[in-house]
C-alpha cells in the first residue's frame, strides 16, 4: 500500500499578503457610461504591456444552475456588448444555448484592477463570424476544423493527425470557416469594476442597465 507524498511549500496560502496601493476608482472619474470606463481601463492594460490583456473568465451554467468557468478571449466590444468567439458544439456552447445568461471576469493584476461583466449572450451574425475568422492565423484557422472541442479523443496522435491531414486539404490561407464556429455577444446588464486599496478597502463602481437602457451608478462595499 502506498503512501502519499507531503505537499512541501516554501510559503502557506494564508501567509501570502500583497497590499493594493497603485490608485483608486472615484465617481467624479469613472463618469455615467461604463463601456467608456471599460475602454478606458483596457487602454490602460495595453499601455501597461500586460500579457493577454483580452484574457477573460468566461461563467456559463446549465438550466439547473450547475456552473463552469474557462478562459476565453475578447475579440471587440462596444456599447452593443462583448464579443468573444469559440466552437458551436463546445460545452460553452451547449451551456448557452440551453441558459444563455453569461458572465465574463477581467483581472488585470499587475493593474490591481477586475472588471465583471453580466448579461445575456446570443449569437453574432455569419458575416461577423466570417469576417474574424478570415483574419485569423492559418494555424488558428485549421485548428478550428481539427478539434472536436470538448469532445473525449483517443489520444493527442489523433488530432495531430486530424491537423496535418487538414494542412494537404487546404494548402494556402483560404481556409473557409467551420461551420460549428462562430462568435457571441454578450449583452451586458451588470458592469462592476473594482480596484485594489490598501487595507482591504476597496472601491466598487457597479454599473446598472436600466429600463430606458442608461446606467445606475453605484458604490459597493468591499
Amino acid at each position: 500500500m502506498g503512501f502519499a507524498r507531503p505537499i512541501i511549500l516554501l510559503m502557506s496560502p494564508a501567509e501570502m499578503r500583497t497590499e493594493y496601493t497603485l490608485a483608486g476608482l472615484y465617481e467624479a472619474d469613472a463618469g455615467d457610461d461604463p463601456i467608456e470606463l471599460f475602454g478606458r481601463w483596457f487602454h490602460d492594460a495595453l499601455k501597461a504591456g500586460l500579457p493577454e490583456p483580452t484574457a477573460m473568465t468566461l461563467a456559463t451554467a446549465t438550466p439547473d444552475g450547475r456552473p463552469s468557468a474557462r478562459i476565453a478571449l475578447l475579440k471587440a466590444f462596444d456599447h452593443g456588448g462583448f464579443t468573444f468567439f469559440t466552437n458551436y458544439n463546445s460545452r460553452k456552447a451547449r451551456e448557452l444555448a440551453a441558459n444563455p445568461h453569461g458572465a465574463l471576469l477581467l483581472h488585470w493584476i499587475q493593474l490591481q484592477r477586475q472588471v465583471r461583466i453580466e448579461g445575456t449572450t446570443t449569437k453574432v451574425t455569419s458575416e461577423v463570424s466570417d469576417n474574424y475568422f478570415a483574419n485569423r492565423p492559418r494555424g488558428s484557422k485549421l485548428g478550428a476544423w481539427a478539434s472536436p472541442q470538448s469532445e473525449v479523443v483517443p489520444d493527442r496522435i489523433t488530432l495531430d493527425r486530424r491537423l496535418a491531414e487538414l494542412e494537404d486539404q487546404y494548402p494556402g490561407d483560404d481556409v473557409p470557416r467551420p461551420p460549428n464556429w462562430g462568435g457571441y455577444l454578450l449583452s451586458p446588464e451588470i458592469i462592476e469594476f473594482w480596484q485594489g486599496r490598501p487595507n482591504r478597502m476597496h472601491d466598487r463602481l457597479r454599473f446598472t442597465r436600466q429600463t430606458d437602457r442608461t446606467w445606475k451608478r453605484e458604490r459597493l462595499a468591499p
